[in-house]
This record gives C-alpha cells, structure tokens and sequence, in this order.
C-alpha cells in the first residue's frame, strides 16, 4: 500500500498566533501517526505572517518530542540560507535526540521574497543558489563516517547518516537528485507545471547510490476532505484565499472560508490560482478516493505527501482521517 505522509506549514489561523499555530501542529501530528502516516514534514518559510515554521528545526523538535513513531522532518530546509554544517549540526542534534525518526528535505529556493532572502543571507555578494550542488554534498560528507584526515566535523552529526531528501518546483533538483542517487520529492501541491517533465527526467537519469539503489518519488497533493462536497469546498477557499493575496503582494494570516469565493476574484487571479493548485483533490469521502486513486494512477509516486491549509482545526483533523481511510480503499499502484 502506498505511504501516506503529512506536509504542514504550521499556519496561523487569522485572529491567533504562532504558539496555536505549533499546539496545532503537534495534534495534528499525533493524529496522523494514530491514523498510519508515514511521515510529518515541516517548511521552512520566512517573513510570512500566515507561516509558523521559519524556525524549522526546533517545530520538528516539537513534534518529535510529542509524537512515538512517525517520521519527523524539513520539507524543506531552503538550504542557501544557511551554512552546511550548521544544518548538519542541527539535524545531528534532532537524530541523537530522535534516532532512526528524523528526514532532511533540502531545497534550494529562500522560501521567502528576496528582500528577506538578502536579510537572511550568510555572506554577501554571490548567489548561493549557485552552490547548492556542493552545499548538498558538504551536507552528505558531514553526515557520513569520518575519516582519519578530516579536521572539520559535525558534533552531534557526524557518522549518522541522517536521510537527505531532495525537494524542488522545477528540473533543477530532479536532476541532482538522480545524479546523487538522493530520494526525490515534488512541490507540486502549489507549482504542479514541471511535475511530470521532472519526474521522467529523474527516473531516466537516476544513478544507483550507497543510500538508494532505485528512485523513489515523493509528489505533494492538496486533499481537502469532508462529510459532504460543499463543506469540503468551502474550507478549500481559505487556501485559495492564501494564494490570491500572494498575487497581490499582501501576504496575511489564513482567513476563515467564505461561502462565495467567487465574489472575491479580481480579473486573472482565478485562472492564476487554479494552475498553481491543480494538483488538489476536493470533496466527499467518495470523491476524495476517486480523486487520490486517479492522481496515483497517473503519475505512480512511490509515497503521496498530504498538505491540507484548513482553517479550522478539528475539520483540518477529520480531512486527514477521511484521506487515511481512502487510502485503505486504493487499488495497488502501477509500478514504474
């Protein structure tokens, strides 16, 4: 059966604050390591009033330390803006802690607009998307057993061998990814445009590694699930919402759904959203399982990475129960 995992951003519901927004994630969690989720992963995103996890690592400490078994980790750390070895540092700390829990997803974008990725920079002048290649294989180096001759270590990390995943929107990563031999996952729950050039490109190309003898492909999915079909469309319009203030340039907290989203638009911004979200299943119990099977017939990822922006709590709950229970219901995927 394929796995099912969790993608969350800890949002910040409009009126609330951060510290609900990290009680949430840590319920969340623990319902979807009950519910047989494979994984919890985390996103690094910066000067985002909706967004909670900029401090990525201490949110996936959080729901490490408050759940048994599930997996916990960064989908992903925007690796340019930090030092290899500080992330090897604290990764080292998270599977010392956590040992055989914690996956480390890396992508290569700010996770922010630029002015916030110059603030956050580590050295000026230069891109640092130019070395994410190096910066990648740095990271695997500090991670692996140490040699007599190395003087620069990772303490904790060194020798763990902590799982490095890699992420990405477009062919960059999917194509380091198979020259690496790293596992590779698809954001294509919000940029869905490279999803299968990407994935063919990696499969292709892929190059057998210490870590990983096949590829292996995880794709992000938007599942909004409720008891009936409307409810299930109208919590849909707090991320549909989310996405029509990026347009705009004002960014905010997630806003409660609206019962006419349709009221809302301005001219282009519709056909705008609903490109970025193409790749979202919507609906009733039935619907939902249609549309997963459907979305795993097509495209046949070895894992399905759930996110689900919801505004209300406990229907964000209940929408990742009716996806576990969909799951018991699919049909074996197609093996590529």
């Amino acid at each position: 059966m394929i796995p099912f995992s969790v993608l969350d951003l800890s949002p910040i519901n409009q009126g609330s604050n951060a510290a609900q927004a990290f009680n949430n994630s840590k319920e969340l969690a623990q319902r979807a390591e009950a519910l047989g989720y494979k994984r919890y992963w985390l996103a690094e995103h910066h000067n985002m009033p909706g967004i909670a996890s900029a401090a990525t690592a201490l949110v996936i400490s959080h729901v490490a330390a408050n759940t048994r078994s599930i997996r916990v980790g960064s989908g992903g750390i925007m690796l340019p803006n930090h030092s290899p070895l500080v992330i090897a540092e604290q990764f080292g700390t998270l599977e010392s802690l956590y040992p055989g829990r914690i996956d480390l997803g890396l992508g290569r974008a700010p996770g922010s607009d630029q002015r916030t990725a110059r603030a956050l920079r580590r050295h000026m002048g230069g891109d640092t998307a130019d070395t994410f290649p190096q910066d990648v294989q740095e990271l695997q180096d500090y991670f692996d057993d140490p040699a007599d001759y190395q003087t620069l270590r990772a303490v904790p990390g060194t020798g763990l061998k902590v799982p490095i995943w890699l992420l990405g929107s477009s062919m960059f990563s999917a194509q380091l990814a198979a020259e690496l031999g790293l596992p590779f996952a698809f954001a294509s729950h919000f940029a869905p445009g490279f999803m299968k050039s990407a994935v063919e490109i990696y499969r292709q190309r892929f190059k057998p590694s210490a870590t990983l003898q096949k590829p292996y492909v995880m794709l992000a999915l938007n599942v909004f699930a409720a008891d009936t079909q409307r409810q299930a469309e109208r919590l849909f319009t707090s991320l549909q919402q989310q996405f029509m203030n990026l347009i705009r340039g004002t960014p905010g907290q997630l806003r409660p759904p609206v019962d006419d989203i349709d009221a809302l638009w301005q001219p282009g911004e519709q056909a705008h959203v609903a490109r970025s979200l193409a790749c979202a299943v919507v609906g009733d119990r039935e619907t939902v399982q249609e549309g997963l099977q459907a979305f795993i017939d097509e495209h046949a990822p070895d894992e399905l990475i759930i996110t689900a922006q919801i505004y209300d709590h406990a229907a964000r709950l209940h929408s990742f129960e009716i996806a576990a229970q969909a799951r018991q219901a699919l049909r074996e995927p197609v093996t590529i």
